[in-house]
């Protein structure tokens, strides 16, 4: 409750927010606008079959999509280490919806989240575009479905991304990871490369960019629109193998990297 206070009280202080709302809404506008005549191409059959720098067309134009709707919210992108190619399971810690956005930046890969975001206005319509896969929170049928379908997209050599943590949290830590979709990894053998988010200035996470208590995605989106410029840092660590561990112990493993790459173990 302190910190949403807190939270908002800078925002009221922030005499700067108006002017950066003068400048971002526009742009956001004309991101807005070209992303339908765009989406209808690049995800077409024929954007599937281009290419740009060796890249598919459709996955060039995810990453260029993302990163400039990050950066119209006055995030500076730094990438730490490098994506593995090939099928991979990247497993990142949870902040933001932003996150998503974020890791498409950076590498083309297909989302396990919460089936919430397919009806955020513009953020879901997106993410549904780019491959996302969806999983009913509480229901046993829907996971059994979302790691046939992911397990499926990793052997046919493609690579997705999950939030084990199973919702955003408030920021200050990497919480429990849910051990169980860490079987799609064992069951397609695929090496899991842990991703660390943070949001702020000089590795330190602001936690004023997760959702404030009760706050709603328009709140959110809205309230980060007119925030001051900070970084925002996707480290790519160390991935490893799946080689007979259990699924606690991996989760464990991918926890434990993450927690001690932003620095909260």
């Amino acid at each position: 409750m302190n910190a949403a206070l807190d939270n908002a009280a800078a925002t009221r202080r922030d005499l700067m927010r108006p002017l950066r709302y003068l400048v971002r809404v526009p742009l956001l506008f004309l991101h807005i606008v070209i992303a339908p005549p765009l989406a209808i191409f690049v995800f077409s059959p024929l954007g599937a079959k281009l290419r740009v720098g060796g890249e598919r067309l459709d996955h060039w134009a995810t990453r260029w999509w993302s990163g400039a709707l990050i950066r119209i919210f006055g995030f500076r992108i730094r990438r730490i280490g490098e994506p593995l190619p090939g099928a991979t399971l990247f497993v990142a810690n949870h902040v933001s919806w932003m996150d998503i956005e974020l890791m498409h930046s950076q590498r083309m890969m297909s989302f396990v989240a919460k089936s919430e975001i397919a009806r955020w206005p513009f953020v879901g319509w997106l993410a549904t575009r780019a491959g996302t896969i969806y999983h009913q929170r509480g229901s046993t049928h829907s996971l059994a479905s979302v790691t046939e379908s992911v397990v499926a997209h990793l052997k046919a050599g493609g690579s997705a991304g999950i939030f084990p943590e199973g919702g955003t949290g408030p920021g200050d830590k990497v919480r429990t990871f849910h051990a169980r979709i860490f079987q799609v990894a064992v069951d397609a053998q695929v090496p899991i490369q842990p991703v660390a988010l943070c949001y702020g200035k000089s590795g330190k996470m602001d936690l004023s960019v997760p959702f404030g208590a009760k706050e709603s995605f328009f709140g959110n989106f809205v309230r980060l629109l007119g925030g001051p410029g900070m970084d925002a840092e996707v480290h790519f660590l160390e991935p490893f193998a799946v080689d007979g561990e259990g699924r606690r112990e991996i989760a464990e493993t991918a926890r434990a990297r993450i927690a001690a790459a932003l620095g909260c173990e």
